[in-house]
């Protein structure tokens, strides 16, 4: 495999080729300031759940591109802004979080950073430090640089409004201080650049404009570089699937299961998305891409182990790709597909396979995995269930220790004893 490490071009023409950019504010200017090496840019990550999902992934490449290009990423934990939640795209408001629940969800994402960026040439600050100092009369003052008039012309807002659906004062104002961020990172880092999804471009806007209006005309000019909303090649969301949101974390999603979800990348999506998440050169890609029929399947191992590698290492995700090598290419059984442990004295009782079907996250309802077992989409041991009233015993557990639940030909588990 051949990857990119010397960098012969710069960030925003690398990114542009790799299909990272949806927007960018000045571009000219950008790549003016990016034959300077040591620019710093930003993105910002509320902290509304312990872990960040795949859909955050595209960022956090940026960052990692922004690096390898000889420039300081910074990572903002936005500890102030997820006590009010971000209005883009909502339909309401976001429950409030409490600062116990925000500082155990900043805690667990943090970790991750590190796989993707080198920190003895980077930052991680959090945006609580300054917005939780700033009295009301501080955020009206710098509330008298904002229009109203254009404020209440955000999709964020427009959204609400055509639906009837309420706004509070807290979350109209949260477009007010992701702009604060990017003057604060300015006057404290020299930060010039600000990155996020296609949906923060009015609040990048916001804050371009207000460090302009705060140095009246005589601040050097800082820019906004947005990146596209990723959607699968059928249109639905990346980065959820039936089981629920795809983790980051190993212990929310085994780094098994991880490789699993990129592994079954629609055959459309396979060149995007080595571009996108791997580091592999943009030659060695279109190879992959030019493989037809059924040997797209070898791009999309590649994808997945590559992936995973930056996720989780590289030792997890051969270790993920030989398990899923075992176990689809023959009756073994690999000791590295997921366990859900069972007590003995519900193998004894008989354990109603439908609700296992559910526990292991083949079937959202058991409704669901009653119409699997109807269509023969479920396996016990590599067999069809004898009926859809079928139990779980003893008699199912083979000389290895184990029961193996399938759903289809590519997801599996096992169930041992407790």
């Amino acid at each position: 495999m051949r990857f990119i490490s010397a960098m012969s071009k710069d960030f925003l023409d690398i990114i542009k080729e790799r299909g990272f950019v949806h927007q960018v504010t000045d571009e000219d200017g950008l790549h003016a300031l990016l034959k300077t090496p040591g620019q710093r840019a930003y993105i910002g990550f509320d902290c509304t759940a312990p872990s960040l999902h795949v859909g955050s992934l595209l960022q956090i490449m940026l960052l990692r591109w922004w690096q390898k290009c000889g420039h300081t990423p910074i990572v903002l934990m936005g500890g102030g802004t997820t006590k009010i939640g971000d209005p883009s795209g909502k339909d309401e408001s976001r429950p409030v979080i409490t600062d116990e629940t925000i500082a155990k969800n900043m805690a667990g994402i943090k970790p991750v950073f590190a796989k993707f960026i080198d920190f003895t040439h980077a930052e991680m600050v959090n945006n609580d430090d300054w917005l939780s100092k700033m009295s009301l009369m501080d955020m009206l003052q710098i509330g008298r640089h904002f229009s109203v008039n254009r404020m209440v012309k955000q999709k964020s807002v427009q959204l609400r409004l055509e639906r009837d659906q309420e706004m509070s004062l807290l979350e109209f104002n949260y477009s007010v201080m992701q702009a604060y961020d990017f003057a604060e990172l300015y006057k404290h880092y020299g930060c010039r650049v600000q990155m996020g999804g296609s949906d923060q471009w009015g609040n990048i806007v916001a804050g371009i404009d207000l460090h302009r209006r705060m140095g009246k005309g005589t601040a050097p000019e800082i820019y906004g570089i947005t990146s596209p909303l990723v959607t699968t090649a059928s249109g639905a969301k990346m980065g959820k699937t039936a089981a629920g949101a795809v983790w980051l974390n190993a212990d929310m999603l085994s780094p098994y299961d991880y490789w699993q979800f990129w592994r079954n990348t629609e055959d459309g999506d396979v060149v995007k998305f080595l571009k996108l998440f791997t580091e592999l050169s943009l030659d060695e890609i279109a190879k992959l891409g030019a493989l037809k029929d059924a040997k797209i399947n070898e791009a999309k191992i590649v994808l997945a182990t590559e992936a995973t590698a930056l996720m989780h290492g590289r030792e997890e995700a051969e270790r993920a790709a030989k398990t899923a090598s075992d176990t689809f290419s023959g009756p073994g059984v690999s000791e590295n597909l997921p366990i859900i442990p069972i007590s003995p004295k519900e193998l004894d009782d008989g354990a109603n396979l439908i609700r296992w079907i559910v526990k292991a996250g083949f079937a959202s309802s058991n409704g669901e995995a009653r119409r699997l077992m109807i269509g023969n989409g479920i396996k016990v041991n590599g067999a069809p269930p004898s009926d859809e009233n079928a139990k779980l015993t003893r008699a199912d557990m083979t000389a290895d220790g184990y029961i193996k639940l399938s759903a289809g030909k590519k997801r599996h588990v096992l169930v041992k004893l407790s």
